[in-house]
């Protein structure tokens, strides 16, 4: 039986461990932490076939300096010496275009609507519970001129055949009776899904656990044995492991694990906040994003998740209290009845995005390492591209045709 060492525990590494388990893969996943912490558990739970346009995208970089001088804004770079980061802002603002938007279209609706199906036929087994939801997001807009992105996004939505809506006040508060909104209008993302991240991610954890696949938590990869253009060994302190394939899914820790192999990823960690309130009365039904402040509110085991902001920084254990409280300020503006209270710290939950510079995420073999995969930079949609990315991480295992053409997500783009 071939061996594959799976570094990672998040929504990708266990939805690969998933598929090559299916497959008859000897499969051992490892994990720097107890996987618990990771980005798929305090994520927001959304499944995202709508959102086929990349970070990297006309406007981002204008936008993005604007909000670098407040701190409450919706997307922030620290001022940094940092050459990693120089070196993807500069390969982020050459693909800021127009044609990189139209090309990057397709790969990722077709990326995101497999595994939407992945979801629904997942949930259909009985080890497997997580509240998955078909309502779609609703994306509330204040401005006319949000307004008109969002009704230019529907409308090239529905040209690759996705199901949108374009709605009035009227009849967004016909969804959600029960809330008071303050609104001019919202686009229905009906393409779009959620889930609740925790149950999905301790029912994987179960089920791989049940059916053979060793989950090491705590081991920290700190070294890469490597022969000729083959890995022959990972490292965690005195510990070995060897394996027939290996797959790097540790999302922004990424570039530094596959450099330990000799790969190059270009790769920053976008940091997010989430956090949770009771909400008993079950106003808040359907996932709201709020596109002026780019926040996203899912409702998610009778409490609701709040969440947002785009923090691009090294890796670091800061909590910003602007930034999360930049997130509870922007709530009540769109639903007057909605005022979350400002978290203590203990209470704040972060987490890294992988963000590619192109916004595309890397899926496929390292060309200089044969036997070595590349599943990571899915940037803020990591769960909603989990399961598609773990399919094609087996079939790529397995030497079978993919699912998807893989070109778009080729790690030496």
């Amino acid at each position: 039986m071939s061996k594959v060492l799976i570094i990672g525990g998040g929504i990708v590494g266990l939805t690969s461990a998933y598929y090559l388990q299916k497959k008859g893969y000897e499969v051992t996943v490892l994990d720097k932490g107890d996987i618990t912490d990771n980005c798929s558990f305090g994520n927001a739970g959304m499944i995202v076939p709508s959102h086929f346009v990349p970070l990297a995208a006309p406007g981002m970089i204008k936008q993005g300096i604007r909000w670098m001088f407040n701190s409450k804004s919706p997307f922030y770079v620290r001022p940094s010496l940092n050459a990693g980061l120089v070196n993807w802002g500069l390969k982020f603002m050459k693909h800021a275009t127009a044609k990189h938007v139209n090309q990057s279209a397709v790969p990722l609706r077709d990326l995101s609507l497999l595994s939407k199906k992945l979801y629904q036929d997942l949930a259909k087994e009985p080890e497997f519970e997580f509240e998955l939801s078909p309502k779609g997001i609703l994306a509330f807009y204040k401005t006319e001129k949000a307004g008109e992105e969002e009704a230019h996004l529907a409308a090239k939505a529905i040209e690759l055949g996705l199901d949108m809506a374009v709605l009035s006040a009227a009849q967004c508060q016909a969804l959600q009776p029960d809330l008071k909104l303050d609104v001019l209008g919202a686009v229905h993302y009906r393409c779009d899904a959620h889930l609740y991240p925790a149950k999905l991610m301790n029912a994987l954890l179960k089920y791989l656990t049940d059916n053979g696949v060793k989950i090491e938590r705590r081991k920290e990869v700190d070294k890469i044995e490597v022969t000729g253009n083959r890995i022959m060994k990972v490292f965690s302190g005195t510990e070995a492991w060897e394996a027939d394939q290996y797959v790097v899914a540790t999302g922004s820790w990424s570039p530094a694990v596959a450099k330990m192999a000799g790969v190059k990823i270009s790769l920053m960690p976008g940091k997010g906040y989430s956090f949770m309130e009771p909400e008993p009365q079950n106003r808040l039904t359907i996932p709201a994003l709020l596109c002026e402040a780019r926040v996203a509110i899912t409702p998610m085991n009778g409490q609701i998740r709040y969440g947002g902001t785009m923090e691009l920084d090294k890796i670091n254990n800061r909590i910003n209290m602007q930034r999360v409280k930049g997130i509870v300020e922007s709530v009540p503006a769109y639903f007057p009845d909605l005022k979350p209270a400002l978290p203590a710290e203990k209470e704040i939950w972060y987490g890294f995005r992988p963000s590619s510079p192109d916004g595309l995420p890397y899926i496929g073999r390292s060309e200089k390492r044969e036997n070595l995969v590349i599943a990571t930079g899915h940037g803020m949609m990591g769960l909603s591209l989990g399961p598609a990315t773990g399919l094609l991480v087996s079939q790529i295992i397995d030497e079978a045709v993919t699912e998807l053409e893989l070109k778009p997500f080729a790690v030496s783009r």
